[in-house]
């Protein structure tokens, strides 16, 4: 699967963790930056990766900063992401499942590495159910 990733500065050590383990998976990584902790607007990343996605060039997207919250802020403000800050694997189960989230925020300074990798491993393997569920989405998303 090709999956699209960017971070800010304070997310760029797990966006570089998750990265290789995505890799390693065997999904196709396209890495929007940033490239060091050097500070950046958080923004610019953001808004690459959902491009990527809006676009149909990849399937998800994740963003990763300090905590995932400005992240998904940026990320929900365009029509058609639905992008879910987790942080637990149930959570992540729950916004493919009922929500079809297409982008999963993440915080480098809230989750150690391995949490990290499980709530992304419980996210990619969850499938939406639809039913009630799609016509929830409908409301919010027109």
């Amino acid at each position: 699967m090709k999956i699209a990733i960017g971070a800010d500065h304070g997310g760029f050590g797990l966006k570089q963790i998750l990265a290789a383990k995505l890799h390693d998976w065997g999904h196709e990584v396209v890495d929007c930056g940033c490239n060091s902790t050097e500070s950046v607007d958080y923004p610019d990343f953001a808004n690459q990766v959902c491009d990527l996605v809006l676009s149909g060039g990849v399937r998800f997207g994740i963003l990763v900063c300090g905590t995932g919250i400005g992240m998904s802020m940026v990320a929900n403000r365009r029509k058609g992401i639905r992008a879910a800050l987790c942080n637990d694997e149930y959570s992540a189960r729950m916004s493919r499942e009922h929500n079809d989230a297409n982008i999963l925020c993440l915080g480098d300074r809230v989750l150690g590495s391995g949490v990290a990798e499980s709530i992304v491993d419980a996210w990619l393997k969850s499938e939406f159910v639809g039913g009630r569920h799609l016509k929830r989405i409908k409301m919010f998303s027109e």
